[in-house]
């Protein structure tokens, strides 16, 4: 099992990424602890589908580059989540089926432009 995954992002667009991740996915945003708190980022609860819930971490950096290949990918209810990913304005790219036979999943850039995969739980 996977506790959690890193993204990364530019000082300065927490807020972008809380209203992404906490208000277009609905994950609850984590405390950070105090001396990692002051790094800036922000942590969020991944609610797992048929296991237990994991992590995701958005860090700050000063070189910021998106991840474009990169990706982590979590397990979801893709229909759901496509609907409130295209409900807030963003697109959504649905996978060729034959790529993996038998998953469902799509691709999509959270708001300061890294890759995000979700596959059907």
């Amino acid at each position: 099992m996977i506790h959690h995954v890193q993204v990364a992002c530019p000082a300065g667009a927490e807020d972008d990424e809380r209203a992404f991740y906490t208000g277009v996915l609905g994950w609850p945003e984590l405390p950070k602890p105090p001396l990692l708190a002051a790094r800036g980022g922000c942590w969020f609860r991944v609610p797992g589908v048929g296991g237990p819930d994991g992590e995701l971490h958005v860090g700050v950096e000063a070189d910021f580059r998106p991840a474009l290949k990169a990706h982590p990918a979590f397990v979801v209810d893709v229909d759901g989540v496509a609907a409130a990913i295209e409900a807030s304005g963003r697109s959504v790219t649905w996978a060729d089926p034959a790529e993996i036979p038998g998953r469902r999943r799509f691709h999509t850039f959270d708001p300061v432009g890294n890759r995000l995969e979700f596959l059907a739980g």
